[in-house]
C-alpha cells in the first residue's frame, strides 16, 4: 500500500473550494491509507469528495470502506490504525454522538486517528447550522480539539494534526472543528501544498510492523483492550494520557512553528493567536469562524479611538492554561464568547467556564465576562461583537456588568419570548 501511494501527484495551486473540500484535499495530500464514510449533514461532502479522488484514481492504493452507521464508521478506523495505517474520517452533530462508544476507545487505545467535524447544533430540535457543542462534548473523551477559523485553516489544521497525533511521544487521536455551513458550505481560496513538501513536512507513513505500542502481527503476538481488575494498571492508564494531552502542548507550539517555516502561513503559538493585544485595555477570546469577523470588529473599534484586543482559541483540549494566563495579564477585562453550551455549569459556556478554571489561584485579577451566541447557527453580526466589545470597555469604565445578565453570563442576541 506504502509503494503504490508513492503515485500521488499534486502540485501546489490555489482555488475556490469549500471548507469540508478543504478537508477532503488535507487528507489527500496526507496520503491517508484507510477512509471510513458515512454521510451526515453538513459533514457529507467531505467524504463524497474523496470518494472521488479514490475512483478516479487520485489515492492509488487507499482503501475507501462505506459502512452502514457512524459507530462503524470509527470501529473499522480503530481497527485499520489498529493494524498500523494512517487513516482519517469525518462526521458531526448526531453523528459524533452515535460513535461516542469508539471515540473513548480510540483514545485509550493511543491511535492516531484524525477525524473532521463540520460542528451543528445537537437535536432536538433538529438543528443543522454551526454551533460547536457536539464536539466539545467530547471534551473528557482523551481526544485532542482544536478549531478551524478558515477554509485554508481546515486544510492546515489537518496537516499539522498528523504531525502532531503520530508523534510517538503523543499518539492521540485529534478532532479538527469547524462550523458547519458557515464553513463547510462557503467557497474561498485554499492553497494546496505541493505533494513533495507536504511529504517532507508530515511524518513518513507507518510501515508494515505499524505504530509502536499497539499492531496486529502474528510475528509478534500481544493482547491490547483487555480487562483490568481494579487492582491493575487502570488508573496509571488514564494518568498517561492525561500527561500526554500536557505534554502535547509544546509539540503543538512546536509543529505550528516549523509549519509556518515550511508554508508561511502563521497560527499564532498553535495553541492561540493574539491580534492586537500588545496595548489593549479589553480583548475577548472567540473560536471559529467568528474569531475572524471579531478581528474586524476590533479594526473597526480601533479607529474610533478605543484599546481592543482579540484573542483566537485554537485548541480546546489540550487546553492552553498558561497562554490564557499571560493573555489575562495584559487586560483588565476580558470577555470569553462561547458558540456551545454547558448546561448547569458556573457560566453555562464551556470555554468560558475553562477560562475561569485556568485563572484560579494565578493571582490575575482580571474581569471576565462569560458571553454565549450563535447557538444553533443564529447570526451574530459584525455590529454586534463590535457592541460587545463596547460592552467590555464600559465595564473597565464603570465596573457596572450587561443588565441583562443570566445567570453570571451575557446571552447575546435573545430572541423576545413571552
Amino acid at each position: 500500500m506504502v509503494e503504490a501511494q508513492e503515485d500521488f501527484i499534486q502540485e501546489r495551486e490555489t482555488i475556490i473550494i469549500k471548507g469540508n473540500v478543504a478537508a477532503a484535499y488535507a487528507a489527500k495530500s496526507a496520503r491517508v491509507q484507510v477512509i471510513s464514510a458515512y454521510p451526515i449533514t453538513p459533514q457529507t461532502t467531505v467524504v463524497e469528495k474523496l470518494s472521488e479522488f479514490v475512483d478516479n484514481g487520485e489515492m492509488p492504493g487507499t482503501e475507501y470502506i462505506k459502512v452502514e452507521s457512524e459507530h462503524t464508521v470509527m470501529a473499522s478506523i480503530i481497527g485499520a490504525s489498529t493494524a498500523g495505517t494512517r487513516t482519517f474520517t469525518a462526521t458531526s452533530g448526531q453523528g459524533l454522538f452515535y460513535m461516542y462508544e469508539m471515540v473513548h476507545w480510540a483514545a485509550g487505545a493511543r491511535l492516531p486517528i484524525v477525524t473532521t467535524i463540520a460542528s451543528r447544533a445537537p437535536a432536538p430540535p433538529w438543528n443543522i447550522w454551526a454551533d460547536f457543542t457536539d464536539v466539545i462534548s467530547c471534551r473528557d473523551t482523551g481526544w485532542m480539539i482544536s478549531f478551524a477559523a478558515n477554509h485554508q485553516e481546515i486544510y492546515d489544521d489537518v496537516l499539522m494534526s498528523y504531525k502532531i497525533s503520530e508523534d510517538y511521544d503523543i499518539l492521540l487521536p485529534k478532532f479538527v472543528a469547524y462550523g458547519g455551513f458557515t464553513l463547510s458550505h462557503t467557497s474561498k481560496p485554499v492553497t494546496i501544498e505541493d505533494q513533495d513538501a507536504v511529504d517532507n513536512f508530515l511524518p513518513p507513513l507507518p510501515d508494515e510492523r505499524g505504530w509502536p505500542h499497539i499492531f496486529l502481527d502474528p510475528e509478534r503476538p500481544m493482547m491490547h483492550g483487555n480487562l483490568i481488575m481494579p487492582s491493575g494498571f487502570y488508573n496509571e492508564f488514564r494518568l498517561k494520557i492525561h500527561h500526554t494531552m500536557l505534554l502535547a502542548k509544546d509539540k503543538i507550539k512546536e509543529v505550528a512553528k516549523e509549519f509556518e517555516s515550511t508554508f508561511g502561513r502563521h497560527y499564532g503559538n498553535g495553541l492561540i493567536q493574539e491580534y492586537k493585544m500588545n496595548d489593549a485595555d479589553v480583548a475577548i477570546i472567540n473560536y471559529g469562524e467568528l474569531a475572524m469577523q471579531m478581528e474586524q470588529a476590533v479594526d473597526d473599534l480601533r479607529e474610533e479611538g478605543y484599546k481592543v484586543g482579540c484573542v483566537k482559541l485554537r485548541y480546546f483540549r489540550p487546553f492552553p492554561v498558561e497562554d490564557i494566563i499571560n493573555v489575562a495579564r495584559k487586560v483588565k477585562v476580558l470577555g470569553v464568547a462561547d458558540r456551545a453550551t454547558a448546561f448547569g455549569s458556573p457560566t453555562g459556556g464551556p470555554v468560558s467556564c475553562e477560562v475561569k478554571s485556568a485563572l484560579y489561584n494565578s493571582g490575575v485579577s482580571t474581569q471576565i465576562l462569560p458571553i454565549i451566541m450563535g447557538l444553533g447557527g443564529r447570526e451574530v453580526t459584525l455590529e454586534q461583537q463590535k457592541n460587545q466589545l463596547k460592552i467590555l470597555i464600559n465595564l473597565n469604565e464603570t465596573g457596572e456588568f450587561p443588565k441583562d445578565m443570566i445567570d453570571g453570563t451575557f446571552w447575546d442576541g435573545l430572541l423576545e419570548v413571552e
